[in-house]
This record gives C-alpha cells, sequence and structure tokens, in this order.
C-alpha cells in the first residue's frame, strides 16, 4: 500500500463487494484486504462465476464476513449440499442485508452480463438483487475483453448505470488475459480501493473546492543538476486524498517526484518554484481553501548554464548566486477574500513554535501544521509524522506519532468545521 493511501479512519463503516466472473477476480481479495486495513467491516458476495475463478474462503480468511454465493440454500454448481453447516445463503433475506447494513457497495470485476442485470433491473441471482436492493449509488469496477467493453450494447448499459447515478471506474487500457490490447482490463486497484472509501465516507467537504501545493521544488543551476530538497510530497498528497474522499473537488500542485493520485484529483505537474507559484496562482481565486503542504525553495540559484558545469573549469573551487524566489503562502494567503481559509507547513530543524506563530501573522493563515524534520518518525520521507497545529486565536496542540493520511484526515475534519 502506497503510505499516502493507508488510511485507517473507517472504523465502524462497512461495504460489501461483489465479485463476477472474470481473470481479473484474483485480485478482489486485495480489496478486501486494504478496505480491512483501513477500518471498514466487509462482506462480500460472488456470482457462480466468479467461483470458478476464486474460493469463497479464500475472503473469509481474510475477514469477510458475511460471504453470500448462492440466491438460494442447498446445493449449487460446484458448491455445498444441502448437508453443509449453515451459512449466509441459508438466510431468506440475504439478497436484502447489503441494503440494509452496507454503508458501500462495489462490484470489482464487473462483468458485462451483471452490468446489464442492473441496467435492465434483472434480480436473477444474489449479487443482482443484493444491488438492485441497495439505496445508495453503486461502485462498478468493469472488466472483460476490449470488443466486449467497446460493444455498443455494454456501453449503452454503462451510460444507463452513470444516469441512474452510479459510478463507473472505467477499466484500462493495455494487454488482457485473452492476449489482446485495449480498454478492457480492471482499473488500477488503488482507484477500485479509492472509490470503495469514498462511497463509505461522508461527503463533508462536498461542494469545496481546495488547493494543495505539495513536494519538492527543483532549482536548475546547470544543465543536469538542481538545487532541492528530500521531500517526498507524502503528507501533500495524505491531504489532497483526504479532502477527494471527503468529496472536495481537489486542485493538486504537485512538485517533482511527488505521488500517485486518483484521477478525480485535478493535478498540475510542476517542476520550480516559480512555476508552482503561477500554477497555485492560476486557480486560487476560484477555491474555497488551500493546503499549502510543499517544501518550496525559497531561493533559486542563478544558472551557471545551458551545458554541464565541467569540474576542469573549477579547480579553483566555484560560486553560485541566488535570487528570492516568491513566497506562496505569503502572496496567496495575504491575498484571500472572504470565506477562504488557508493552511501553511512549517517545517523545522529548530525553533518551532516561535516559527509558527511568526508564519501564521505574517503568511495571513488560518492553521499552521509544524513539525521538526530529521527524526526517525516525523518529516520527509517518513510514513508517519508528528505535527503541532496552530490555529489563529488558539493555543499550540500537539499531535502524537500518527501515519500521515490520518494526520491528513484530522486537517480536513478541522477545515470542514469551518
Amino acid at each position: 500500500m502506497d503510505a499516502h493511501l493507508a488510511f485507517t479512519r473507517f472504523t465502524g463503516r462497512r461495504l460489501h463487494l461483489g465479485v463476477c466472473g472474470s481473470i481479473a477476480a484474483y485480485k478482489a481479495p486485495d480489496f478486501v484486504r486494504m478496505w480491512r486495513d483501513a477500518g471498514l467491516d466487509v462482506g462480500v458476495t460472488l456470482t457462480d462465476a466468479a467461483r470458478r475463478f476464486i474460493a469463497p474462503l479464500t475472503f473469509a480468511a481474510l475477514g469477510a464476513s458475511p460471504v453470500f454465493t448462492s440466491m438460494f440454500a442447498g446445493g449449487q454448481p460446484g458448491g455445498e449440499s444441502a448437508a453443509s453447516p449453515p451459512s449466509p445463503d441459508d438466510d431468506v433475506f440475504g439478497h436484502l442485508m447489503p441494503g440494509q447494513s452496507a454503508h458501500a457497495f462495489v462490484i470489482a470485476p464487473a462483468s458485462a452480463s451483471t452490468m446489464a442485470r442492473l441496467a435492465h433491473g434483472l434480480a436473477d441471482d444474489m449479487l443482482s438483487a443484493q444491488a438492485l436492493a441497495f439505496p445508495g449509488p453503486l461502485v462498478i469496477a468493469p472488466a472483460m475483453n476490449p470488443k466486449m467493453w467497446a460493444n455498443t450494447a455494454t456501453q449503452e448499459n454503462v451510460a444507463t448505470l452513470r444516469r441512474r447515478g452510479h459510478v463507473v471506474v472505467e477499466p484500462g487500457c493495455g494487454r488482457t488475459a485473452c492476449m489482446e490490447e485495449g480498454q478492457g482490463r480492471l482499473a488500477d486497484p488503488r482507484d477500485v480501493y479509492l472509490h470503495g472509501l469514498r462511497a463509505a465516507s461522508a461527503q463533508d467537504m462536498q461542494g469545496r473546492r481546495v488547493l494543495v501545493t505539495l513536494g519538492p521544488t527543483r532549482e536548475q543551476w546547470d544543465g543536469v543538476r538542481y538545487w532541492t530538497n528530500p521531500s517526498s510530497g507524502t503528507m501533500g498528497a495524505a491531504v489532497a486524498v483526504a479532502l477527494w474522499l471527503r468529496g472536495a473537488e481537489v486542485h493538486a500542485v504537485c512538485g517533482p517526484g511527488t505521488p500517485w493520485l486518483p484521477m478525480g484529483i485535478a493535478r498540475h505537474d510542476v517542476t520550480g518554484a516559480r512555476q508552482m507559484f503561477d500554477a497555485a496562482d492560476a486557480v486560487w481565486d476560484a477555491m474555497d481553501a488551500g493546503v499549502f503542504t510543499a517544501a518550496v525553495a525559497d531561493f533559486s540559484p542563478v544558472p551557471l548554464g545551458a551545458e554541464k558545469f565541467k569540474k576542469a573549469d573549477a579547480r579553483d573551487g566555484f560560486s553560485v548566486a541566488f535570487t528570492p524566489n516568491p513566497d506562496i503562502l505569503a502572496t496567496l494567503g495575504n491575498r484571500k477574500r472572504d470565506g477562504q481559509t488557508v493552511v501553511g507547513f512549517a517545517a523545522e530543524t529548530s525553533g518551532l513554535a516561535e516559527s509558527m506563530a511568526r508564519k501564521l501573522a505574517a503568511k495571513n493563515a488560518d492553521m499552521i501544521v509544524g513539525n521538526l524534520v530529521g527524526g526517525a518518525d516525523a518529516g520527509f520521507g517518513s510514513a508517519t509524522n508528528r505535527v503541532t497545529v496552530l490555529a489563529k486565536g488558539g493555543e499550540p496542540e500537539e499531535w502524537p506519532v500518527l501515519p500521515k493520511p490520518d494526520v491528513a484526515w484530522r486537517i480536513v475534519d478541522w477545515l470542514a468545521r469551518r
């Protein structure tokens, strides 16, 4: 699991997973594991075709409960007999259970047959009956042969499902199991995982537009070398994803080397500090909030030329001059309009409290999140963070060491209350 996606704040929420017949069914147990790690309770329903690819016991062993396989108790193809121990299939109202208890319903992989059933209101197996009885939007991640995906009937069914408010996670492109090239393979597992979390999340940031800056900047000083810092962008990426999970429209201005983000986030890739300023400035007036996590270089070296600087030309040493970069947080913070909220970050090696108080005032921020870099459990390159937060008009509050996604979730909690 990517460090910026390892959320754990879903205890008490329930998700139901439907698995259809596809070679991609082998990926479904990973979804169960990831959602369970996030704190979700997970139930599973396998179609008869899915059971040809993967056994129900696999899901039960990973903690999924209940695991449904048939509309009716008793014998079924390749399955249990009437003498088998009691199972969820024995519940005559099992086809209603996810609709009564689950906060989210994901079908991954989804076959063309199951999508056709849902589009036309058929309920002739356990999965389609449960999906039709689910009161909320479904998350549907298709996987099939590219020609099947491109077929007019399939596309019309997909359009119908989308028109009804269901979320279709588009299949990816590439070579499929049948050795054909095209669109049809199951989407990136991270996308399926995150769409499940989003469906299970309270949408308390719905309608809010938020700018996030993240990662380092890279300032060139000759044809091949640059001035930078060790920021990985993990903290900012976690903030961007947490905002998206909770319904916000997110614009992420990303420095070089920053992590993968889901397609639902508008990503603006930049290299240097001036590019980051221009990208952030271009969208800022339309935003409701900004979370400025990026480790922006305060100064840029004056380039020594477009060619590689040769050590033979510097036998007695050499000097590099620097010029100041735009202060993104200060410029946009001091330009904020009524209703906009600014969250800044302060990474220091010492004097954290003084730096946070100074930045809160000088940058016209509403909250500063500070941390001391250099320790094993916080700062650049770490999967966890130990932060102190200081909100305008409040006192500093120290948070315990937490995974960066959980720090991000707390920051979004604060924004949601604004």
